[in-house]
C-alpha cells in the first residue's frame, strides 16, 4: 500500500494542534497552539425597560474601539431622588468564558440590586486566549475609571449621575472576576485621582481565584508576562508592596469547602488580616459545596446564603 508523505504530514500536524494545554470541563478547552474550544455557547439575558419591571438593565459601551462595556442594573425607585449605594461587578469564566450578558451573571446581580435596592455595573471585558492577560485587568480598569468620572454628576450616563451614591461603593467579583476587582482595587488605592478611602466602603471576593498547582499553569498560559510564582501580586497580593493603600474598609471573603481554589483564598485572607493594610476582614464558608456552587445551581437552599451575606454587606 503507498503512503501518501503529505497525508503522513497533516496527520503529525493535526496531533500537534490537538495537544492540549488545559481542561476545564464542561465548559473549555485550551490548545497549546493558542486555539481555545468553548463547549458551551453563550446565553445571553436581555434587558428589560419595562416600567413595572422590578429591575430595569442596559449595556453602554464604554470603549468602541475595544468593545468595552458595562451592564448598568437599576431596581425599582420608591423615591426617585434618593441616592442608591454603588455595587461594580466582574464576572468570573477563568479568565476565558462569561459575559457580563450571560444569563447567569445578569440574574445574579439582577437579584442583588433587586433586594439590597443598590444601582449595579456588571464589567464587559475581553476574554483570554485571544486577548492575551493582562488585557482584562486593564479593561477593568477602564470601566472602573469610566464609571468614576460620574462621581461629580456629569458623567455620561445619566443612570449612574442621578442614582448613584459614590460616598458607598462596594467592588468586587466571582473567581476570576474577584481577581480582577482586588487588582483594581489595589490601583484605586494608589491612584492620584482616588485617595479619599471612605469611597469604598468594601470589597468583596467570592470563590476567589488566586491560583493553585494546576491553576498556575492555566494562568501562565494565559498571561505569559506573569512568572506564575508567589512574586506575581495577581496571584499572590499578599506580597504586593501596594497593598496598605488599598482603599476600602472591609473585605470580605466567601469561599466553599470543597472549592479546588479554597487554600490560597483562605491563605490571602489570613494574610490580609496580618497585613500593613488597615481595615475589616471577614470570611463566609458554605461547608458542603464547590466553586461557584450559587451560580451553577441558583434555587440550591445554600445559594441564598451568599446572596443574603452580600445584600447584608451592601446594606448595613
Amino acid at each position: 500500500m503507498l503512503i501518501n508523505p503529505q497525508s503522513l504530514l497533516n496527520h503529525k500536524m493535526a496531533s500537534v494542534n490537538d495537544e492540549i494545554a488545559f481542561q476545564m470541563s464542561p465548559y473549555f478547552t485550551l490548545y497549546k497552539d493558542g486555539r481555545i474550544e468553548r463547549l458551551r455557547g453563550p446565553e445571553s439575558a436581555p434587558n428589560s425597560d419595562d416600567p413595572d419591571a422590578a429591575v430595569w438593565s442596559k449595556d453602554v459601551v464604554v470603549e468602541p474601539e475595544t468593545g468595552v462595556s458595562v451592564r448598568l442594573f437599576l431596581p425599582k425607585l420608591t423615591d426617585a431622588d434618593k441616592k442608591l449605594p454603588l455595587v461594580i461587578y466582574i464576572h468570573g469564566g477563568a479568565f476565558v468564558i462569561g459575559s457580563a450578558r450571560s444569563e447567569v451573571f445578569h440574574s445574579f446581580i439582577s437579584s442583588i440590586a433587586e433586594k439590597a435596592k443598590v444601582i449595579a455595573v456588571s464589567v464587559e471585558y475581553r476574554l483570554a486566549p485571544e486577548h492575551a492577560l493582562p488585557i482584562a485587568y486593564d479593561d477593568s480598569w477602564l470601566a472602573f475609571q469610566w464609571i468614576m468620572s460620574h462621581s461629580d454628576g456629569l458623567g455620561p450616563e445619566p443612570w449612574l449621575n442621578n442614582h448613584a451614591d459614590f460616598s458607598n461603593i462596594f467592588l468586587g467579583g466571582e473567581s476570576a472576576g474577584a481577581n480582577i476587582a482586588h487588582d483594581v482595587a489595589i490601583r484605586a488605592g494608589n491612584s492620584a485621582d482616588f485617595k479619599d478611602d471612605r469611597k469604598m466602603s468594601g470589597l468583596f471576593l467570592v470563590h476567589p481565584f488566586f491560583g493553585g498547582k494546576d491553576e498556575d499553569k492555566l494562568y501562565k498560559f494565559l498571561c505569559p508576562s506573569s512568572s506564575a510564582r508567589d512574586d506575581d501580586p495577581r496571584l499572590n497580593p499578599a506580597a504586593d508592596p501596594r497593598l496598605a493603600q488599598m482603599p476600602c474598609k472591609k473585605v470580605v471573603f466567601h469561599v466553599a469547602e470543597n472549592d479546588f481554589l479554597l487554600a490560597r483564598a483562605k491563605a490571602y485572607y489570613e494574610a490580609l488580616k496580618s497585613s500593613p493594610w488597615k481595615g475589616e476582614v471577614e470570611i463566609l464558608e458554605i461547608e458542603g459545596e464547590g466553586h461557584g456552587f450559587h451560580l451553577i445551581n441558583p434555587s440550591h437552599p445554600k445559594a441564598g446564603i451568599v446572596t443574603q451575606d452580600l445584600v447584608t454587606f451592601f446594606t448595613s
